[in-house]
């Protein structure tokens, strides 16, 4: 029987770049950093207050991927194909201003929708999120 959710994988084009973005902008912690193949490593971050859910922040590269099939991925996940997730807040309008203020760029403004009020931001390689306070 599956017990929970503890891992959720994100392609990201930079693991350095992912790194700050997600400490430094969004506020996750780090859980581990860890030397892995040649060209990465095992990056995880959690959010807020939910320490046991980790996003695995694993690299578009050569280590898993032919050429052909890293162009491809990296111009999806660049292009804002990849939808991550819904993370939530208890004052969207507040939760917006102090993300914006750091350099998280929004496609959609905190709008009032049927389950809550939403906005929407990309990550730094283009994958992008549901910021929700729901109702």
């Amino acid at each position: 029987m599956i017990t929970k959710l503890t891992h959720v994988n994100v392609w990201v084009i930079n693991q350095d770049s992912a790194y700050d973005f997600y400490t430094n902008k969004l506020g996750f912690k780090v859980k581990l950093d860890l030397p892995m193949g040649q060209d990465g490593r095992w990056l995880t971050v959690t959010p807020p207050g939910q320490p046991d859910l980790e996003l695995v922040l694993f690299p578009v590269s050569r280590s898993v991927f032919s050429g052909e099939t890293i162009d491809s991925l990296k111009h999806l996940v660049q292009s804002g194909t990849f939808g991550v997730a819904v993370l939530t807040c208890d004052d969207i309008f507040a939760t917006y201003e102090e993300l914006s203020a750091k350099g998280v760029e929004f496609s959609k403004p905190p709008t009032k929708e049927f389950y809550g009020t939403e906005a929407i931001f990309k990550d730094d390689s283009g994958n992008w999120y549901s910021l929700a306070q729901l109702t």
